[in-house]
């Protein structure tokens, strides 16, 4: 196969499709995520067997447990797939909506109208949900999207675009608006990323390294964040049980995702006890510490922590912990060792999470939470089509209007400028 003529057809084929997305009503849009929800739940058994398949073939592969636990799909992920379309559903349709409606001296009137961003390309590992996640968010926003997952998930892929695909065709919709590329071949990404003649922007979701290729690679923009190394400060106003409570959760409900606490700063006066209770905590649930020389004299049965340790997302039960002087010491690790996703603060002083809020430079901040909320699902958002550690128009999680800009709309009654 000439993989150039074949991504050059895809492409040529979304472009297209993204022409005609953007006239259907919200209603015929919403339409057309009903059914996919109901061909996914029709579905379910052979998407699972589909995903065993890959799942085999991955552990075969010897893939690291953090991808084979993005890969899974099982019938919760499944049901909370369906339950993201289902919220993308009621998010209310603002495309070209009139906004910021303003008159000028003039006696023009200047205001902007929120617009699609044509073409989308994914490209991400492991993570089927990504399919569905991305089909749904750009069906909705008037975009076209091409998808290009791992070669580990494509079973999985292929079966859940039979329900995409079923759906478009039922609601007379174009296919191409989602269209996966089927091909494993690596060359499939490079050419993908060279086709700024047709595609609008690129959205890579996985590990850093595929991440970095894309950045350095791609003629087109890229929606991005390199890695997740997400920290939690314990100031020492904090409550004992909530620094104990969010710091768990943050770290072990799920080790494998990018808004899993990798890094705890602790504030030199919180309590010891407290600090102990916690890194026993941690260590019962098979957590390893790597841990500061402060923290080793408090529980000497742990990793002294290296250089490299303090900027490591981890993706795995491995946490590095820190004792810090006060606030400012904390800030200061965060912007030296952060990735910019995620950071919070348990504290019960309002100026110490005023100032945290300000000065830590990430695109999400969690005040007393979990950072295992910082996911567009959980923000409201129905669903995510990734995280955006950028400073761009998109930042934190990417959901609806991050698939959207503005143009300006400038009228008057034939207004002459003199």
């Amino acid at each position: 196969m000439n993989i150039n003529k074949y991504i050059t057809r895809i492409c040529k084929q979304a472009v297209l499709a993204s022409k005609k997305s953007g006239v259907f009503t919200a209603s015929q849009k919403n339409n057309v995520l009903k059914d996919i929800a109901n061909n996914i739940e029709l579905d379910i058994n052979n998407i699972i067997k589909s995903n065993e398949i890959d799942i085999k073939n991955a552990r075969r592969k010897k893939i690291s447990d953090a991808m084979v636990d993005r890969l899974v799909i099982n019938k919760e992920r499944i049901v909370s797939m369906c339950d993201g379309l289902n919220k993308i559903i009621k998010i209310p349709d603002t495309l070209y909506k009139i906004v910021n409606n303003k008159k000028q001296k003039s006696g023009i009137t200047v205001s902007q109208m929120r617009v699609p961003l044509g073409v989308i390309a994914m490209i991400y590992e492991s993570r089927p949900n990504v399919t569905i996640d991305a089909a749904g968010l750009c069906i909705k926003s008037g975009n076209s999207v091409i998808l290009r997952g791992g070669s580990e998930s494509i079973n999985t892929n292929k079966r859940l675009m039979t329900c995409i695909t079923k759906a478009l065709a039922k609601n007379r919709f174009d296919k191409n608006i989602v269209q996966l590329i089927e091909i494993t071949d690596r060359k499939a990404v490079g050419e993908l990323i060279s086709m700024d003649k047709y595609i609008d922007v690129i959205i890579p979701r996985g590990g850093k390294s595929l991440i970095e290729r894309i950045t350095m690679s791609s003629k087109i923009p890229v929606i991005k964040h390199l890695d997740g190394n997400c920290h939690i400060y314990i100031d020492k106003t904090a409550d004992i049980k909530k620094a104990m409570s969010i710091t768990i959760n943050s770290k072990t409900q799920r080790y494998g995702v990018c808004n899993a606490t990798e890094s705890l700063l602790i504030h030199k006066s919180f309590s010891k006890i407290a600090v102990k209770n916690i890194v026993s905590k941690l260590k019962k649930l098979g957590v390893e510490i790597r841990g500061c020389k402060n923290i080793k004299r408090i529980d000497a049965n742990i990793i002294l922590a290296k250089e490299d340790d303090w900027y490591e997302e981890f993706l795995a039960p491995i946490i590095s912990i820190k004792i810090v002087n006060n606030l400012e010491d904390a800030i200061c690790h965060i912007e030296k060792y952060g990735s910019l996703h995620t950071d919070g603060i348990i504290s019960s002083s309002k100026t110490a999470i005023d100032k945290f809020s300000k000065m830590v430079n990430s695109s999400s901040i969690m005040i007393n939470t979990s950072t295992r909320f910082a996911d567009g699902y959980e923000y409201g958002l129905g669903a995510e089509i990734g995280i955006s550690t950028d400073k761009l128009h998109a930042r934190g999680p990417v959901g609806l209007e991050g698939l959207t800009n503005l143009k300006y709309v400038v009228k008057s009654h034939g207004k002459l400028r003199h």
